[in-house]
Parts: C-alpha cells; structure tokens; sequence
C-alpha cells in the first residue's frame, strides 16, 4: 500500500519595507512629521487666507490668535503662512541640492574608481582640497564670491556636498571592477561607460541612497543658515533663515517672530533624520546584524 505524501510549498517570511519601517518608532515619528508638514505646505492656499509677502502694517506685531495663530511680523505680514510657504522652499532646496550632489557626485566617483591612474588621482585630490575646508565656511565664502541669492547658495552648498558622494561611489567602484561580472563585460570589447552605466553605478547606488536621507536635514539647516547671514533667500522670500535672521533681533518683546520658524526648521530636519536613520537601517545589511 503506498502512501502518497503531497509536499506543500514552505511559507515564505515577508519582510516590506513597511514591517521594517514599523520596528523603529521614532523612524515612524519623523515620517508623520515630515508627511504633516509637506501636506500643510502643499495645500497652504486652502488652509491660510493670507499672502505671504503682502503688507499689513495696522496689525504689525499682532501676538498668536485665532486670527493670526503664529502671530504677524514687523509689517503685519502673517507668520503662519510665511512658514508654511517656506516650508516648499526650504524643503524643496535641500532635497534638490543633495539629490544633484548626489547624482554627480555619484557619476564622478564611478569614473575615478573605474579609471583609476591620473584620473583618479588628479580628481580626488581636488576633492581633498574641498574636503579641506570646513564645510560651513566654505559654504559662506562661495555664496558671498558669487553673490547673495538663492540660486548661488544652493550651488554653494552641492559644491561642499559633492566630494562626500565622489568618496562613497569610488570605493564601492573599486570593489565591483573586480567582479567577474564587469571583468567579463570588459573582455566581450563593452565600452568603459556603458559599464559604469550599466553594470557599476546601478550596484554602488545604495550607501548613496543612505547618505542622501540623512544629508538632507543638514542641507536645510545649511540653506537656512545661510539665510540667516543673508547670503540665501532676501527678503522679502519666505525663508526660514531670513525670517529666523529678522526675527531673532524682537526675541524679547515679541517671542513668537523667530520662535515659530526656527521650531518649523527643528522639526523638518529632525524628520529628515529620523528618516535618514530607518533607510540605512533597511539597506544596511551591517545595521542588521
């Protein structure tokens, strides 16, 4: 008598990006924070009647109400939608000047690994003589040789930004050369940039996902600073910085003024952070162990 035993599929264990995002908390915290003030700064046109940049002068320094819940500044304009408006810049700002950094920074470290030589060594030392200066002063000084405005201030920034990207590409381009993989693409006749393209950016990719999550907050903390020393955003733009720089001379009569846009810019780069954090928890295979 035979025995017909039915052999049933093992059960698969799923891990999505949601249960891993679940085990840390406070990566959950930054998420609603961030999502919270991205919505607020989207749909700001419904939310607040106000313009950010049109002048009240009767209700200047009107205190937190009903009315004016962040209170109005020196010319009555309200604090509320000033921050709320700055949130689409300050916000919008850092993701871009780290995404571009990220994107050539990514694409110049691939070709110095790959290359090696002169190449190689003639780009990481430029990259050295960035490194070499402090990030924040180097910052300023570009900005202030260029001009103070936006645009320069976010060129300021991806310059100082560009040479942490270069390193990490490069040292994971100089591992994957070695794969058999890019070897054997090498010996078929394929073109040194269709393997960088094809075959050694799209696998050195992840440790920069890492780095841009948790660069961005240091981005708009950067881009509000220079702000603040007014080498950003002039007024009468609805920056966090240039508010922060006007506000903080009224501290004592009237709190609310550089209080509310400097809690705004806490709270986003903390979000950022938190971030920042869980995504190399994810992708970092060390992180898991």
């Amino acid at each position: 008598m035979s025995v017909q035993t039915e052999l049933l599929p093992a059960k698969r264990t799923v891990n999505p990006l949601w249960y891993k995002f679940r085990k840390n908390p406070l990566t959950l915290v930054g998420l609603v924070v961030l999502l919270f003030i991205i919505l607020l700064a989207i749909f700001v046109p419904l939310i607040s009647p106000y313009e950010p940049t049109k002048i009240h002068v009767v209700e200047r320094f009107s205190p937190p109400s009903a009315k004016h819940l962040f209170g109005t500044d020196e010319v009555g304009r309200d604090i509320f939608t000033r921050i709320l408006y700055g949130a689409r810049l300050s916000l919008g700002m850092g993701v871009a000047v780290v995404l571009s950094a990220g994107v050539i920074g990514t694409a110049i470290g691939a070709v110095s690994g790959y290359f090696g030589g002169r190449i190689d060594q003639i780009i990481m030392r430029l990259m050295d003589i960035v490194l070499a200066f402090p990030s924040l002063v180097l910052a300023m000084a570009v900005a202030a040789t260029l001009g103070p405005n936006l645009f320069n201030a976010l060129l300021a920034i991806a310059i100082i930004k560009v040479p942490v990207y270069v390193r990490l590409a490069r040292a994971e381009t100089l591992a994957l050369r070695e794969r058999l993989y890019v070897k054997a693409a090498y010996t078929f006749g394929i073109k040194p940039w269709r393997i960088i393209t094809r075959h050694i950016i799209p696998n050195a990719v992840t440790p920069v996902i890492i780095q841009v999550t948790l660069d961005i907050g240091d981005a708009i903390l950067m881009v509000a600073t220079l702000g603040f020393l007014g080498l950003g955003a002039q007024p009468p733009t609805p920056e966090w910085g240039a508010m922060i720089s006007v506000g903080w001379k009224y501290l004592l009569d009237y709190w609310w003024y550089p209080t509310f846009p400097g809690l705004a810019l806490f709270l986003a780069s903390c979000g950022f952070n938190l971030i920042g954090d869980g995504i190399r928890d994810i992708l970092d295979p060390k992180a898991n162990r």
